[in-house]
């Protein structure tokens, strides 16, 4: 059963090993924001950081990833804190969000290795597939990210889905347990 470091957790697949990493994430893990596009490796929809590194999932096996940190959008920032998610919001570099993980991913990766990346460096780092293209709200928003992560720059991001303005910020009181 090969084993694996996700989003900080050890996971062993009961698997084949042959199985690629994409599959084992989003069916056995259930960390669904990994997305399945072409399963070929050209749309780098499936885009994890394996090691600190951005790979595409659909093309790595869970052999291959054996004793390997991996990180899925999902663990990046549960709170969407990242400079990367705060600023494809801000710069309304999101449609229809479908690559937009993978995008997160490579992204997160470039930033990690190199914090004031140039939009040459950017259009190389990330190669995904956008059927939206929004390419160049893309490159501005990576840049602003890179001043987030730089400090040199804050966004006021908006709550997740679901927390009204008010409460965001506010500690969540403790549900009482119900009453027969």
């Amino acid at each position: 059963m090969p084993g694996m470091t996700v989003n900080g957790r050890p996971v062993r697949f009961d698997l084949d090993p042959k199985t690629p990493l994409l599959h084992a994430l989003r069916e056995a893990a259930n960390l669904t924001g990994t997305k399945y596009g072409c399963g070929v490796g050209d749309c780098h929809a499936c885009t994890v950081i394996v090691d600190g590194e951005a790979l595409r999932s659909c093309l790595i096996t869970i052999a291959e990833a054996e004793g390997r940190y991996i990180t899925t959008i999902e663990g990046l920032a549960r709170d969407r804190s990242h400079p990367v998610q705060q600023a494809l919001v801000a710069e309304q570099a999101i449609q229809c969000g479908f690559c937009t993980p993978g995008i997160v991913m490579a992204a997160a990766a470039l930033l990690k290795a190199n914090a004031n990346p140039t939009e040459e460096d950017i259009r190389a780092a990330l190669p995904n597939l956008c059927r939206c293209g929004v390419y160049p709200r893309l490159v501005r928003a990576i840049q602003r990210a890179g001043r987030v992560a730089r400090r040199e720059e804050t966004i006021s991001a908006a709550p997740a889905p679901g927390i009204s303005a008010q409460d965001a910020g506010k500690a969540v009181p403790a549900m009482a347990a119900p009453k027969d």
